[in-house]
């Protein structure tokens, strides 16, 4: 089937959602993070785009961008294929990173912008890595009015005033956000604590790591977390193993 043509934004602005293909992780430790912002500084000075916001999570990643010379096809393209690259080799690993097509919905008024700016600054808290998404290394919430970081910070306060972000921010802390979870619930786990539980099980620091242990020792590890009644979802993502395997193993033990 031929593929349906994205939707244009007339503002050429754009919320960019990629995920790691299978719900692997994307990012395993903080110099790939650290790499990632590398690789998309790079690109916003050979692509002329402008970055709002951007939050980059394990498995995950948010960009807030106002295209410039170039599509937003042609911008995660080179991204993402640049940092796929450079983590495949770092890990020893083969194959896409991310899945096939990135999603991308369009901003068409200020309302909007200021709901999924928002949405994205508040990402991690809603996985519970933190209380408050000023705190989160990997988002450029931390830089909001301290012009830093790689964001167009100008053109962000021209677009919303940082006093209408804020208030913004302290309507939306309990209330729905664009039909997700209510912002601050917490995860039972977050993904680093997952993590380290895997690593006090089977030594393994990763996922990549975790994907060339033996099948039933990776089998054996996942009904372990499920026995500490970590989500099967949650399993998947922290270890690169595809959901319907994990749940095939819940079931026939």
């Amino acid at each position: 089937m031929p593929r349906i043509e994205r939707k244009k934004s007339s503002t050429y602005i754009y919320h960019i959602l990629a995920r790691g293909i299978g719900q692997q992780r994307i990012f395993e430790q903080a110099g790939d993070y650290e790499q990632f912002l590398d690789f998309l500084f790079a690109t916003k000075k050979i692509s002329g785009f402008t970055l709002y916001a951007y939050t980059l999570m394990d498995n995950h990643i948010h960009l807030l961008i106002k295209e410039g010379s170039e599509s937003i096809s042609q911008i995660f393209k080179r991204l993402g294929t640049r940092y796929a690259q450079w983590f495949n080799s770092k890990y020893g690993r083969n194959g896409h990173l991310f899945q096939n097509r990135f999603c991308s919905e369009p901003i068409e008024n200020d309302y909007y912008f200021l709901t999924v700016l928002v949405y994205i600054y508040q990402n991690p808290v809603k996985a519970g890595i933190c209380n408050n998404a000023a705190d989160y290394e990997w988002g450029s919430r931390r830089y909001l009015g301290k012009r830093g970081g790689i964001v167009d910070e100008i053109a962000l306060t021209e677009t919303i005033p940082i006093a209408t972000i804020k208030d913004r921010e302290r309507e939306l802390v309990e209330d729905v956000l664009l039909d997700e979870p209510k912002i601050g619930r917490r995860a039972a786990y977050a993904d680093k604590a997952v993590t380290e539980m895997i690593r006090m099980i089977c030594g393994v620091q990763n996922g990549p790591e975790f994907q060339r242990i033996p099948r039933e020792e990776q089998k054996a590890v996942a009904l372990k977390l499920r026995e500490e009644r970590v989500p099967i979802r949650q399993i998947a993502r922290v270890t690169g193993i595809s959901k319907g395997m994990i749940e095939y193993w819940c079931r026939h033990g």
